[in-house]
């Protein structure tokens, strides 16, 4: 077996669905390069981010500013094809100020390598930059003052499409109650200008409830198919 192909089936054993093989590409393709931002340049790109990244630092809007250790702004690639959105920082995330830490970010980066965009290739955030007590669930307050945010790192992104992991993630960003279960297997619209956004489930649920590992890799797969069509950057 080449080492490519057993580096996958590393993946998808972590997976817990090891039988199933990825495609392989038509010979002599490869995976489009990244797109590159274009319209500003770099340095001014850098500024912004680094902008927004002291605003959320010193965010006081709501009143997790008075129980977190520390914001969690988002980690990757600020010229990510595709954008990771979780619900919201755990307790290890508040420690660290990384998102996706712990056996959840472990499986999250099996699951993107799976995809062919490894875990430093992509852009990850949540919907709120600051943990919950208890990791209990955002209250409709601390999405209205966090969500801004993220709409503001989509503008300097602009990934060609959003990942959403999670229930709680889903519902905030497409503002519905609609079981997560339904949301899956299809292309929503995400914003101002319209960012196609894909649902899966949470890694920590899936921890949870391996049995429906099958049906995320069914969601990674459909993850792929999108980003490997051709089309222009949105933005």
């Amino acid at each position: 077996m080449p080492a490519g192909a057993g580096q996958r089936a590393q993946y998808l054993e972590a997976l817990g669905i090891e039988q199933w093989k990825l495609r392989r590409p038509a010979a002599g393709t490869a995976a489009p390069p990244p797109e590159q931002a274009a319209a500003r340049p770099a340095d001014a790109l850098a500024g912004d981010w680094d902008t927004l990244a002291a605003e959320v630092r010193g965010c006081v809007q709501c009143g997790l500013h008075t129980t977190r250790t520390q914001t969690v702004f988002g980690v990757g690639n600020r010229d990510a094809d595709l954008l990771v959105v979780g619900e919201a920082p755990g307790a290890d995330e508040d420690r660290l100020g990384e998102p996706f830490v712990g056996r959840a970010g472990v499986l999250l980066n099996a699951m993107l390598r799976a995809l062919r965009r490894p875990r430093e290739t992509v852009f990850i955030a949540n919907v709120l930059k600051c943990r919950p007590p208890g990791n209990r669930d955002p209250s409709p307050e601390e999405v209205r003052c966090c969500l801004p945010f993220l709409h503001r790192q989509i503008a300097l992104l602009r990934p060609r499409l959003m990942l959403a992991v999670g229930r709680i993630a889903a519902q905030n960003l497409l503002a519905t109650d609609t079981p997560i279960g339904k949301l899956r297997g299809s292309v929503h619209r995400f914003g101002s200008a319209g960012t196609p956004l894909i649902v899966t489930y949470h890694p920590a649920y899936l921890l949870r409830s391996p049995g429906e590992k099958r049906k995320a890799w069914s969601d990674l797969c459909f993850v792929r198919r999108e980003l490997e069509r051709p089309a222009a950057r949105v933005g």
